[in-house]
């Protein structure tokens, strides 16, 4: 564990002083600042910062976690050649990389909220949740990206896989379920969509914060079925667990790859 912290406060070190994290911090600044300025209300201002939280953080931990990945072969070499062990070595990389992007969104949309939003229990929890699922998603597709670079030797190919998958879970997949319920629309397909629902981590983000919003109008047939089933308390619950599961299943499955990975 003191080994891992170690590593974590030197890579924490190295990224902060990247341009793209500082870069990061003020996209979620200025946009926060900005919507707050010109939307006025908090629950409009919470449902715009989703639309571009469930599209923009995915993103970016992909990219930024499978250049990183990438970029620190030399340092992971070396790091090798010292008595440290493998699964220590991806954890603290993966922690780093998932920490240091999770505390500029932090930042970059809470500054904005305490200076400008109505910070009461009702708003706090909202903003809470919204907060919780950047973080989730951040973590999610950072060990995401680490699982593509550790399985793919290739630069070039481990980028563009890690844009596919993003791409895959962002745009493509609610276009097959909404194919998919189109052209069976005669048949019950309420326990489908909740299982669409929980294997998209976006999705189940999407639907976490929307569960505490109560805006039916946009949650859509999967968000609705999840509602009328599990409600509210018990719908968020399985969300969060969905998408803790989301950070496990990569995780683990890189860990073992890179644990008996020739390099």
């Amino acid at each position: 564990m003191e080994t891992i912290l170690k590593i974590i406060k030197y890579q924490l070190r190295d990224v902060l002083r990247s341009k793209w994290l500082i870069a990061y911090l003020l996209f979620f600044l200025l946009l926060t600042y900005g919507l707050f300025r010109f939307a006025g209300d908090d629950s409009r201002v919470i449902i715009s910062l989703m639309n571009v939280v469930l599209i923009i953080i995915p993103l970016v931990s992909c990219i930024y976690g499978t250049i990183y990945f990438y970029n620190s072969k030399e340092f992971i070499l070396f790091m090798l050649s010292q008595p440290i062990e493998r699964s220590t070595l991806y954890t603290g990389m993966w922690l780093s990389i998932a920490i240091s992007l999770s505390v500029s969104f932090i930042i970059g949309i809470t500054v904005p909220y305490l200076l400008l939003g109505q910070v009461n229990v009702q708003n706090l929890y909202t903003f809470a949740l919204l907060a919780a699922s950047g973080i989730l998603l951040t973590f999610i597709f950072s060990s995401a990206a680490f699982l593509v670079a550790v399985t793919n030797s290739d630069k070039a190919r481990g980028f563009g896989i890690s844009l596919l998958l993003w791409l895959f879970y962002a745009v493509v997949f609610d276009g097959i379920i909404l194919f998919t319920m189109i052209s069976f629309n005669d048949y019950p397909l309420e326990t489908p969509a909740l299982i669409a629902t929980l294997l998209n981590p976006i999705d189940s983000a999407r639907v976490l914060i929307l569960l505490k919003l109560d805006i039916s109008a946009l949650m859509g047939y999967t968000g609705a079925v999840f509602q009328k089933f599990f409600g509210n308390m018990l719908g968020i619950l399985i969300a969060i667990f969905s998408l803790i599961l989301w950070i496990a299943l990569p995780f683990v499955t890189g860990l073992k790859l890179f644990k008996g990975k020739d390099l």
